[in-house]
């Protein structure tokens, strides 16, 4: 994930409420999101390169979403998939917490990341690029290639519109929200945060939606989860060659 907003215990319908775009190089080979049959009770997206997810659900209530950290200076080779991380604590049974010790012991094998993790009781944020308080407060919050809440402009942007269209408490129009996450409008060069891929680069990336040449938004996500423990899982995915556009939506009870 390259954009991942949260709206946790704001809504007086839905505790939790996730919008979230996956950038990606276009031919990174990818099945849309679904329950997969080697694991049906997860529902994610699944990366075929690497075999994890970068965000998903589960039919008990966990959820987990990932993004990169920026940090090219910094990268090494044949480390091991991020995405393993998000399917890890999916598929596991280790409470939030304890996850997050895990996550501490382990971190420094991978390249950088953020991860939010956790269920309907407990959210938790954690990056191996540097320290912020692990269990998420009641918010408004984002997240990109940075810490959590860093003011990158898609962030800053993304958490103002996400927060004006649940403004009136009422359902919230997932239309809008996906209109959000398309956002393409590029903010001024001073705005654009430096880190070390080059001024060009910068502006490539820092719309919401991006769309370059090799690299841009793969799809957009919508999960909310309302007081009674309904599910929905929305999942937009964009054909960059065809133009077409796909939405699927899955409904689920998360079971005790």
């Amino acid at each position: 994930m390259c954009l991942i907003l949260l709206a946790y215990r704001v809504h007086p319908r839905y505790p939790l409420i996730l919008a979230a775009n996956r950038d990606e190089f276009y031919q990174r080979p990818t099945v849309p999101a679904a329950f997969w049959e080697s694991e049906p009770r997860l529902l994610a997206g699944r990366d075929l390169k690497s075999g994890g997810t970068w965000l998903g659900v589960s039919r008990t209530g966990r959820i987990a979403a990932l993004s990169n950290f920026r940090d090219p200076a910094r990268i090494r080779e044949n480390t091991p998939s991020r995405g393993g991380l998000v399917t890890d604590f999916l598929l596991g049974n280790l409470p939030p917490a304890e996850y997050l010790k895990m996550l501490r012991q382990r971190s420094q094998n991978y390249n950088g990341f953020n991860i939010i993790f956790g269920d309907r009781k407990n959210l938790f944020v954690y990056s191996n690029r540097g320290e912020v308080p692990p269990q998420l407060p009641p918010g408004i919050h984002g997240l990109s290639n940075h810490l959590l809440d860093t003011p990158w402009p898609k962030v800053t942007l993304g958490k103002k519109a996400l927060a004006e269209i649940l403004s009136h408490g009422k359902q919230p129009a997932v239309e809008e929200i996906f209109a959000l996450l398309a956002d393409r409008s590029l903010p001024d060069d001073g705005l654009l945060p430096d880190t070390g891929v080059g001024l060009e680069t910068e502006r490539l990336l820092a719309p919401l939606f991006i769309s370059g040449p090799t690299y841009g938004t793969r799809s957009s996500t919508l999960i909310m989860i309302d007081e009674n423990a309904l599910v929905t899982f929305s999942e937009r995915t964009y054909n960059r060659m065809s133009g077409q556009n796909v939405t699927a939506t899955i409904h689920f009870s998360i079971e005790d």
